[in-house]
């Protein structure tokens, strides 16, 4: 972004990084980072390959479309392609797409991916079907893996992951929309005006090309998880750092100003309150944290209020970032290695987090009972606490839905907790497929609404 558009570039880097979707999905145990930043690298590549015509960043596009390939599957190319193609349509430069089909870089991409999928292939039989047919074409066209969600769903989606941001980052996309209609406006015009041909008039159309394509391909899929849709994210930031740039001199509209610390107080109270939330689920908090976190969001939307308007638009990021960074530490609980005091608080925000969602301390716990070697069934859990334990085990989980009852003796993990209680119907089943065999309960993991067992042997 330096290079190529100077001015924007550290805003456009920096609310990046800080919105709720990038935060996210960069400590997410899935793929969905590692295809979508080379991706994004990639086309940022290709685009400066346009209005240089320098060879150099052809290889770009082909190398970090490669690796997003390795990471997520021919998803990446895909996207990569409607982009351009959208691009190369609206701009009727149809020889583009020609030159862009360069056979060093043809070489490069498969030299990098098919080496990985042949081996996967060989060692795995099942990869191509699995991976290829099911878990891209069935899992696009069907609700197989239960994913199922309305057509607006990933509007909702990208509000939440721009926060928070949200504000002004869709007043910029639709500045890029209107920029990119009146330049398409004045290139099919016959008043015989010039065209332009100044660098970059082309950037505001592909940035909204590449925002919107993923968006709207994957909210016709019939499975839709939210991280499907964050390669859209860095057209849409970049935006919002060249929108930004452009009104320091004028100034942001007090609105827009007033929407964004507003927006940014929503989100400091509701990281505040997480501890409680991710422990009680939706009871309210006790009146007196409840004030609390009112007050500091308060705090926070007037530190950027009074930020930007005492020293401009130029601190309107760093203002931002600054919660941000505070917010995070809180989360994350890193205080210590600033100089920051330990907090009690905050430990119980990692350890209720950890507990509630991820299944690394289940499988700790799991080692502690039995050897590591020891047969795991599970039952009625979800699909990530299963994957999970197969993870961080590194062995295989049986399934008793789809596996059966193991006939050894083995651990069993079964989800008996509902959101109101017992979940009778469960229990009952468990009971019925455990007829005759001797278990006993080990301990109960009330977080996730399971216990654990121990089943004796057939």
């Amino acid at each position: 972004m330096r290079r190529f558009r100077p001015g924007g570039h550290l805003d456009a880097a920096l609310i990046t990084v800080a919105c709720a979707g990038i935060m996210g999905f960069a400590r997410g145990a899935s793929t969905d980072m590692q295809m979508a930043a080379p991706l994004a690298i990639g086309l940022l590549g290709w685009y400066a390959w346009y209005e240089t015509d320098s060879k150099f960043w052809l290889y770009d596009i082909y190398f970090f479309t490669g690796l997003a390939t390795l990471a997520k599957g021919p998803v990446a190319p895909l996207l990569a392609a409607l982009i351009i193609v959208a691009f190369a349509f609206l701009r009727r430069e149809w020889n583009i797409l020609l030159r862009t089909l360069w056979w060093p870089g043809v070489v490069l991409y498969f030299a990098m991916v098919l080496p990985w999928f042949l081996a996967v292939q060989h060692q795995n039989p099942t990869f191509f079907r699995e991976f290829f047919l099911e878990h891209n074409l069935e899992r696009f066209a069907t609700d197989r893996y239960q994913h199922s969600q309305p057509f607006w769903y990933y509007l909702a989606v990208m509000l939440l992951a721009l926060m928070p941001w949200t504000v002004i980052a869709l007043r910029a996309l639709i500045d890029g929309i209107l920029t990119s209609v009146a330049e398409w406006k004045l290139r099919h015009s016959r008043t015989g005006k010039p065209l332009p041909t100044r660098s970059g008039d082309a950037f505001p159309e592909f940035l909204v090309l590449w925002a919107l394509i993923p968006v709207v391909f994957f909210s016709f899929s019939q499975s839709k998880l939210p991280g499907y849709i964050l390669p859209s994210i860095p057209p849409i930031t970049i935006l919002t750092g060249d929108y930004l740039f452009r009104r320091r001199m004028p100034g942001l509209n007090r609105w827009l100003l007033f929407g964004h610390v507003a927006v940014c107080a929503l989100m400091t109270i509701s990281v505040l309150l997480l501890p409680w939330f991710v422990a009680h689920n939706l009871v309210m908090p006790p009146l007196h944290a409840s004030i609390a976190a009112a007050l500091a969001a308060i705090g926070a939307g007037l530190l950027i209020l009074i930020v930007t308007k005492g020293f401009g638009v130029a601190w309107l990021r760093p203002a931002t970032c600054w919660v941000l960074v505070i917010l995070v530490l809180f989360v994350l609980g890193v205080g210590p290695i600033f100089g920051i005091p330990e907090v009690s608080a905050t430990k119980r925000v990692i350890h209720l987090l950890d507990r509630t969602y991820s299944a690394r301390p289940l499988a700790e716990r799991l080692a502690e009972e039995a050897p590591a070697n020891t047969t795991v069934a599970v039952f009625h859990v979800r699909r990530d606490t299963e994957f999970g334990l197969a993870f961080y085990r590194d062995h295989e989980v049986v399934n008793y839905d789809e596996n059966g009852v193991p006939a050894e003796q083995h651990l069993l993990v079964a989800r008996v907790q509902g959101r109101h209680g017992v979940d009778l119907d469960t229990q009952m089943a468990l009971e019925e497929l455990l007829e005759g065999r001797h278990y006993e309960q080990l301990f109960n993991w009330p977080e996730q609404g399971l216990e654990v067992y121990l089943v004796g042997a057939r």
